[in-house]
């Protein structure tokens, strides 16, 4: 198979698809690998490492979609690649297409297959291609925070961790999912007063074992968390539903409740969002406010972490890239029901229930199209 790994074009975004030594692995079982010119330079992975794993370097990205069988990157297509993608190509990557009508329609239209990492499975339930960066942005929320509620980033003028005499800064995190687990982690790291919201007990109790009364861990009782956010100084969105829309558990009135300088980290924003306010912004420029609340809605926070983020994610999705190289889409498709759940978009046709609702689409699901293809 011919796999291309173009530059990622996404602004302030430094991941790549594939580290040297995938190229390497992937060139030792035969594939021919297609790299753009210093798409892994920011990193610190070179040309010539690549042209060492045995990859062809190529200085522009149409030459790559032009001959690739599969296109392996990190973020979604841009309108420029969409327009590249061609019919029958595979695409291998997130997509986060529930809230983005544009790209669905592009995607669609390109007649490509279209995998997305973020709702590919794994056998106890989770999605293990999401989780590494959930992992990360999770954990890179508490930093953001942190730095915005410093006077001379726009905030209050509060540090987070309190001082003997002063107390901490008022963190409240909703879902108890990997990214408020990681969030949780680095809070009680730093030494905030943090309160976790989910609607699973099971999550509750789990993390009420590891840091007792240490946080807050409750119930997403609607009351109870608009108090909640009303007297916070930093809020941290990390609810996902796999594939759909966030949920908008903060609206626009509670937002003009909250204190004046709070910090909004909206992890969800790949999604949608989890706060009526939230836009997506950018790390060339990351914030912005509604009624002197701070909101930080970065789409790829993971990509300012970058060759930290590009390590952990290339560990989990490089399995799945040999499979569908080594025994090619149909076979990896049928072989495995997780990579399946993956399929979004199948040569002009919605495979993705929840993006379907989202959109008001017809779709047809994976297992079905398989089905009527044998």
């Amino acid at each position: 198979m011919i796999i291309g790994l173009p530059q990622e074009v996404k602004n302030n975004e430094f991941r790549i698809g594939l580290t040297p030594s995938n190229v390497r692995a992937l060139s030792m079982q035969g594939h021919t690998i297609l790299v753009q010119c210093d798409a892994g330079k920011r990193i610190g992975f070179t040309d010539e490492m690549y042209r060492i794993a045995g990859a062809k370097l190529t200085e522009a990205a149409e030459e790559i979609f032009a001959s690739a069988d599969m296109i392996v990157k990190v973020k979604e297509p841009q309108a420029e690649e969409c327009a590249l993608l061609r019919e029958d190509q595979i695409l291998f990557t997130y997509l986060h297409l529930a809230p983005d009508p544009l790209q669905t329609k592009a995607l669609l239209a390109s007649g490509a297959i279209c995998i997305a990492y973020e709702t590919v499975t794994s056998g106890n339930g989770t999605l293990p291609l999401l989780a590494p960066m959930s992992e990360v942005a999770g954990r890179m929320s508490i930093q953001a925070a942190a730095h915005h509620l410093e006077k001379s980033h726009g905030g209050p003028g509060i540090l987070m961790a309190g001082v003997p005499g002063v107390a901490p800064a008022k963190v409240v995190i909703l879902g108890a999912g990997v990214v408020g687990r990681n969030a949780l982690q680095i809070a009680v790291g730093i030494g905030a007063d943090v309160t976790i919201f989910d609607c699973d007990i099971e999550r509750l109790r789990a993390i009420d074992v590891i840091y007792g009364n240490r946080v807050k861990s409750l119930y997403s009782d609607p009351s109870i968390l608009e108090d909640a956010v009303y007297q916070a100084d930093a809020v941290i969105g990390g609810v996902l539903l796999p594939g759909a829309a966030a949920p908008k558990l903060v609206t626009r009135k509670m937002v003009g409740k909250m204190k004046s300088g709070a910090v909004v980290v909206d992890v969800a924003i790949d999604q949608g969002g989890c706060f009526e306010t939230s836009l997506p912004t950018t790390h060339a420029n990351p914030t912005f406010e509604v009624d002197g609340v701070i909101h930080y809605c970065v789409a790829n926070m993971p990509g300012a972490v970058a060759r930290t983020s590009t390590l952990a994610l290339t560990n989990a999705t490089f399995p799945f890239v040999e499979a569908l190289a080594n025994h090619g889409l149909s076979a990896a498709l049928e072989f495995d029901p997780h990579l399946r759940n993956g399929l979004s978009v199948y040569r002009g046709r919605l495979t993705s229930a929840p993006v379907a609702q989202a959109q008001s689409l017809n779709y047809i699901s994976a297992d079905e199209l398989l089905e009527a293809c044998t």
